[in-house]
């Protein structure tokens, strides 16, 4: 009797959580419409900043570095006055070779006057020609001298003007690479180094199956890759993602495909007013890679990878699961656009995608998508 009445209570249990199941209501999941909208897709390439201009600043004289005129890492203009080499010898140099001036006007006066003394005589018979003509030699012989003289204090200034080293450009100068009483060799010896700062480059490479779609997007433009780069606008990213996308343009491409790679570099031109960005930073620069179209796109959580296929779960008005195969395509706004797949106007599953199984029936809940997601 004891087992009958067990028996029959278990019994009871089963029909009583069968009836609970089938009379509990789907599991609820969130779903939503995709965001459809004009969008231009974006090829994504890492490069990195380098100055548009950057000198090694070399001395154009000998001599001993008597003293340094900046802050390392300072901000210099043109023309700003950056090393001095010891004057003295210079100075000797240039009054010695204005001595040497005046002592060759002196021979050459004289040799002026002697000749045309001569040549006054010769018209009356009373000098000799071959004397004439010495005496032309000898004023020729003195404005050589003088010319040459006048040259050599040329020469003695520009050595002088060479001894104090200016910026060749306006940039950022490096630390001072020689202390001051050091010997400094002329046209050898760096002293520091100069790197602009605005605008700056940034240099990427692409390879030929993207040189050939970007220069096609340019002859549409009237333009050229490697002439102007084309003119499209870029973004670039640095590694710091909560600092705001920066926007340059390309303007230059090399002029052949390295044929050890594939890939040509190309260069775009950017801002960089405040200096923020210094060459050397890597950075991801993302280039126009399509016209405008209308795009489809979907939260990343929505898609489901099986093996080698990409999944989106949609659901009809009864609640039915269906899995569809899609194409995800690059990132625009915080979405994935979707290449292939969708049409924009399924109703897809974007939360509770372990109970959105296919085949399965679910309660949607129905959200709206913001036009841009947040990171």
């Amino acid at each position: 009797m004891l087992h009958r009445f067990i028996f029959a209570m278990i019994l009871a249990s089963l029909t009583s959580f069968a009836a609970t199941a089938q009379t509990a209501p789907p599991p609820e999941v969130t779903v939503a419409r995709p965001i459809v909208k004009d969008i231009v897709e974006d090829d994504e390439f890492v490069g990195r900043f380098e100055a548009a201009e950057v000198v090694e600043v070399r001395a154009r004289v000998s001599g001993y570095l008597q003293e340094s005129n900046f802050r390392d890492g300072a901000m210099v203009a043109a023309g700003d006055l950056l090393f001095t080499i010891d004057q003295r010898l210079f100075e000797v140099a240039l009054r010695q070779a204005e001595s040497e001036v005046e002592i060759a006007q002196a021979s050459y006066d004289f040799a002026n006057e002697q000749m045309e003394r001569a040549t006054s005589l010769s018209t009356s018979g009373n000098i000799a020609q071959s004397v004439v003509d010495e005496r032309r030699q000898a004023f020729l012989a003195a404005s050589g001298a003088l010319e040459q003289a006048r040259q050599a204090v040329e020469t003695a200034q520009i050595n002088l003007d060479f001894s104090a080293v200016s910026a060749p450009i306006a940039g950022r100068i490096d630390r001072r690479l020689v202390t001051p009483g050091n010997l400094v060799r002329a046209d050898d010896t760096v002293l520091t180094t100069i790197v602009s700062i605005d605008p700056i480059y940034f240099y990427f490479d692409i390879d030929e199956r993207y040189f050939l779609a970007y220069a096609k997007d340019a002859r549409t433009r009237g333009s050229s890759l490697q002439e102007g780069g084309g003119g499209l606008a870029v973004r670039i990213r640095l590694s710091d993602e909560r600092l705001e996308p920066i926007t340059g343009q390309l303007d230059f491409s090399e002029n052949r495909l390295d044929p050890a790679t594939g890939s040509m570099r190309v260069r775009a031109i950017v801002p960089n007013p405040d200096g923020v960005l210094t060459p050397g930073l890597f950075g991801r620069v993302n280039v126009p890679g399509s016209f405008p179209y209308k795009g489809v796109l979907i939260p990343d959580a929505a898609i489901v990878g099986d093996q080698n296929r990409q999944l989106v779960m949609t659901v009809d008005d009864a609640g039915n699961v269906t899995p569809i195969e899609v194409r995800p395509g690059p990132r625009i706004d915080g979405y994935r656009v979707i290449r292939e797949g969708l049409e924009g106007t399924e109703t897809i599953v974007i939360e509770g995608l372990m109970r959105a199984r296919p085949g399965a029936v679910v309660t949607p809940v129905l959200v709206e998508l913001p036009a841009v997601a947040g990171n």
